[in-house]
């Protein structure tokens, strides 16, 4: 049976997760493609999937064949995918010695790069503000490239958090273009947080007083500053070096 009509029940109440207030609610949110229906499959969190009738994904979940124009309503993107799901969000782990903390991200692709170099780079959890662009919109999950489903990430009151891993001997590192400490340079504690901030202000004030060092790149002095998405993979890739030398 194919789903034709965008008034169907189940259609209308998957369409909700379009909304960040529903997502939260049902512990759910949608995903679009093949790649992140696969990954979210391999850590057990896919639920169902909708599939663009004439095609074929055998998953042994829930399957609804859906008609172009249910699927378009489904989809965030103007071109119509082949498969659309809906995904249990991942239960929260425990942090780890390696962490990254945003305070107010706020671009989808910035975010989905940060959250794909975490992954590539060692980093155990990902800990964002309430004010930072939400984890689960459709642009960020498309541009984790399905490395969503394969880090913790979790959601704090920075203050808060900072002040109580401080206590636990991490140690917390911030960024600062003057006065700061070229990252090649320094040496890498073996529990630590990395703190960066806004796109165009970057960190909050009483945030990057918390900090314990300050960290910055070097680079040609024509370049007045990097994308936050390329600066913190920058950032990463170095402590990432450092700390395996340890």
């Amino acid at each position: 049976m194919i789903i034709t009509s965008v008034s169907n029940n189940k259609i209308k109440e998957t369409c909700k997760l379009k909304d960040k207030k529903y997502r939260n609610s049902t512990n759910s949110f949608l995903i679009e493609g093949k790649n992140l229906i696969e990954e979210a499959y391999k850590k057990n969190l896919l639920k169902e999937i909708f599939v663009l009738e004439d095609n074929n994904i055998t998953l042994d979940v829930p399957t609804n064949y859906v008609s172009k124009e249910v699927m378009k309503k489904l989809s965030t993107t103007d071109s119509i995918p082949v498969v659309v799901g809906v995904s249990h969000k991942k239960i929260e782990e425990e942090l780890g010695n390696r962490l990254l903390i945003l305070d107010n991200i706020q671009d989808p692709g910035n975010l989905g790069t940060i959250i794909r170099s975490s992954k590539a780079f060692n980093i155990d959890t990902i800990v964002v503000s309430p004010n930072t662009v939400d984890i689960y919109n459709s642009k960020v999950l498309r541009a984790t490239e399905g490395m969503i489903f394969h880090i913790n990430i979790i959601v704090r009151e920075l203050e808060t958090f900072i002040n109580d891993i401080k206590k636990d001997n991490y140690i917390i590192y911030g960024t600062k273009v003057d006065g700061g400490t070229n990252v090649k340079n320094i040496e890498i504690s073996s529990k630590y947080a990395l703190v960066i901030g806004n796109e165009g202000n970057g960190m909050s004030l009483n945030i990057s007083n918390l900090c314990d060092h300050y960290l910055y790149i070097k680079m040609n002095n024509e370049v007045e500053s990097l994308n936050a998405g390329v600066a913190t993979s920058i950032l990463l890739y170095e402590m990432d070096d450092k700390y395996e030398s340890n």
